[in-house]
């Protein structure tokens, strides 16, 4: 029963699951949310918004690159419910 998740199809994807999914884009949106709010304050804190800018805060471009990370999870998981294939970032 190795991998068996591998096995599972937008078509096969029960009620119970897309309810499950569901509920883990909502989570990881507020978590989206959050890390935006996050974003700005380190911003607004160093005076700096601009990405080029070498003082551009480490934190808040780290904190940008997994923001974006989930953005890219959430279209996946868009798409697995919605039984289309995600589209390429």
């Amino acid at each position: 029963m190795a991998n068996s998740y591998l096995l599972e199809t937008p078509r096969r994807t029960s009620a119970v699951n897309r309810l499950q999914i569901a509920t883990l884009i909502g989570s990881l949106s507020r978590s989206v949310a959050l890390l935006t709010v996050d974003i700005e304050h380190e911003e607004a804190r160093t005076g700096v918004r601009d990405l080029a800018d070498p003082a551009y805060p480490v934190l808040a471009r780290s904190l940008r690159v997994r923001r974006e990370n989930i953005r890219v999870t959430i279209a996946s998981l868009e798409a697995l419910v919605q039984g289309t294939t995600p589209k390429a970032a």
